[in-house]
């Protein structure tokens, strides 16, 4: 297990209001040993201020998934989706051989989530049959309700514990922690918000809530495949 603390991220951000932090090499940022985990290749924090946000740009051969944070992100593309996400919804692009996407703030108050980039298993690349972009949005995901990405062969599920709690992690080739808030006891580490950790061939693993807290965690089968 290896566990990268928020302040380890890099700083990024591009345009004014928005902040980001990212877990693995990205954008300007580059470090041959820290450009992928299992299929994960991006986990961003991101920042933006009322009225900022990302013009359209393209994407291809990844599958993205957002959860909100706080505030409300209005996320637009070419597969015809215009939506507003919140807090408890998870959404998921998949980019299949091209797809262009707009992301903003136009709520009044600051908004925070969090954004995670998945290469495609194989049977789901550009140079595969049937790789057409996707877009859905799942509201109110319940806690601990599997969120099964057929396209990734991944599985997300989000923990709420309540303090003294204790969840057992899934046994899973690669699996990825994400606190989103609170603390967390993992393996004699204490985790706190922005913190993850990367779980290689865990078994018989959990995390005990020293709070009330909220985790992403992501379950991984797949050896990453590139179109």
């Amino acid at each position: 297990m290896w566990v990268q603390r928020a302040g380890e991220r890099y700083r990024g951000g591009d345009g004014a209001g928005i902040e980001t932090r990212h877990a693995f090499s990205f954008s300007g940022y580059y470090d041959p040993e820290n450009v992928r985990f299992g299929s994960l290749v991006a986990c961003n924090e991101e920042r933006l201020a009322p009225g900022a946000g990302f013009a359209e740009h393209p994407h291809r051969d990844v599958e993205i998934v957002t959860w909100v944070v706080e505030g409300e992100l209005t996320h637009e593309d070419s597969t015809g989706g215009r939506t507003v996400v919140r807090p408890g919804d998870v959404q998921r692009l998949s980019a299949g051989g091209g797809v262009r996407h707009s992301e903003r703030n136009e709520g009044r108050e600051p908004l925070t989530f969090v954004q995670l980039w998945l290469t495609p298993a194989p049977g789901f690349t550009s140079a595969d049959a049937g790789a057409e972009p996707g877009y859905e949005v799942v509201r109110g995901l319940a806690d601990s309700a599997p969120y099964v990405l057929e396209r990734a062969d991944a599985t997300l599920a989000v923990w709420r514990p309540a303090a003294g709690e204790r969840i057992e992690l899934p046994a899973a080739p690669w699996v990825y922690v994400h606190v989103v808030r609170g603390e967390i006891r993992l393996a004699e580490q204490t985790l706190t918000a922005g913190d993850a950790a990367r779980i290689t061939d865990g078994r018989g693993l959990s995390a005990h809530a020293l709070s009330g807290a909220e985790l992403l965690v992501w379950a991984m089968r797949a050896e990453p495949s590139y179109g």
